[in-house]
């Protein structure tokens, strides 16, 4: 790209930050808070006094998810982006719960997991008749009062006031089913062995441009690329071809959020004894490659997209947060961290920057959290940051 095309790619990129920024506090940001605030308060009613603290607990300590989720509303045309943001707070607080779910031991993790998550599943499906017993499987217990089947409700309800609808009619169930299944597949992981994930994500990246690997590694965070789609939805003059297009660029950046992810952490990892999905690599240069790879089909195929400024910012957002973690300018994480950066200027710069502030920030404001009130209070903090991204790593 010459001087001058990196320049107005440059403005454009500031543009839709800016413009974005703008909309999300002043239009989106609100609509937020008052739906988690109607999903506090239902998860509060839980019958099940397990479930309800993990329900309370996802929207307490996962909070930032849900408003990054929002901020893809952003593109939404005004008269339809209150639905959109509505249906997105609603699926990625039920993404979170179902989380949160999964991770409780169960005799059969992934036929119980599968039964659960077709609640996702059936969230997206406008006009479809939705699945009953959502906890066939799962031990016996006073349940969740309708907790999954209001959350898919929700969203169903909102898709279908949004005008272009059936232009992601086909591709969003899908979306959703390689979203469901990766996670429930992730976590029977450690009961079934990885051998089931080889061998699911084989048959389903075949006929793409993904190895099976990097399939995995979207579909785990997928939900975002969901997302995208009900935001596309809210444009009246949305098309299926489009719909097709925006999902598979936003595969490929979900590739990006889980492998720099699990990079960042690569090291921690190691040193916890947690495993790590980084190991599917035979060495680090492969993973490396394979990233830069992707960067650069992404940031090419994002701005053909509507908006395309908009999700270029949005995949600069991605590689600023988990590369302006302490951890990735160390020894392992440092080479594809610094090779992604490279290939994203000068859009990452401002984004960047804007990490490292809020970074700052946060830190000061863990500093003064322990001065007032001790470790207990700033050792959950730290816990909280932690799980506070763009992909929840499973």
């Amino acid at each position: 790209m010459t001087d001058i095309g990196e320049r107005r790619l440059m403005a454009r990129a500031m543009w839709a930050l800016a413009r974005a920024n703008a909309r999300y506090w002043l239009r989106v940001a609100p609509i937020v808070r008052k739906q988690l605030r109607t999903w506090e308060m239902r998860a509060s009613a839980i019958p099940d006094p397990g479930l309800a603290q993990l329900a309370a607990g996802k929207l307490a300590h996962e909070r930032f998810n849900v408003e990054v989720a929002a901020m893809i509303a952003t593109t939404a045309p005004a008269r339809s982006r209150e639905r959109a943001v509505e249906a997105i707070v609603a699926l990625q607080v039920m993404y979170d719960y179902l989380d949160a779910l999964l991770e409780q031991p169960v005799p059969d993790p992934l036929r119980t997991g599968l039964r659960c998550a077709q609640a996702f599943i059936d969230a997206v499906r406008v006009g479809a008749q939705p699945a009953e017993g959502y906890y066939a499987r799962y031990p016996a217990g006073p349940g969740d009062g309708g907790y999954l089947a209001e959350m898919a409700l929700t969203v169903r309800s909102a898709l279908a006031e949004l005008p272009a609808a059936p232009a992601i009619a086909e591709v969003l169930p899908l979306t959703a089913a390689r979203v469901a299944e990766a996670q429930v597949r992730i976590h029977a992981a450690p009961h079934t062995g990885r051998a089931q994930l080889e061998r699911w994500a084989s048959q389903q990246a075949a006929g793409t441009r993904l190895q099976w690997r990097e399939w995995l590694f979207g579909a785990m965070g997928s939900v975002v690329g969901a997302h995208a789609l009900i935001a596309l939805a809210a444009d009246e003059h949305a098309t299926r071809e489009q719909a097709r297009t925006l999902d598979d660029t936003y595969l490929e950046l979900c590739v990006l959020t889980t492998a720099l992810d699990h990079l960042v952490d690569y090291e921690s990892d190691t040193h916890t004894g947690q495993p790590s999905y980084i190991q599917l690599y035979a060495t680090r240069e492969e993973l490396t490659q394979q990233i830069a790879l992707i960067v650069n089909r992404v940031k090419q195929r994002a701005l053909t997209l509507p908006n395309g400024a908009h999700h270029l910012m949005i995949l600069s957002g991605v590689v600023a947060y988990y590369t302006s973690q302490p951890s990735a300018m160390g020894d392992f994480a440092r080479p594809a961290s610094e090779l992604v950066r490279a290939q994203l200027r000068p859009v990452i710069t401002p984004t960047l920057a804007t990490m490292y502030a809020w970074r700052v920030g946060k830190r000061l404001g863990r500093d003064n959290v322990k001065g007032a009130r001790g470790d207990v209070r700033l050792d959950r903090e730290r816990w909280c940051e932690r799980s506070q991204c763009f992909h929840l790593r499973k």
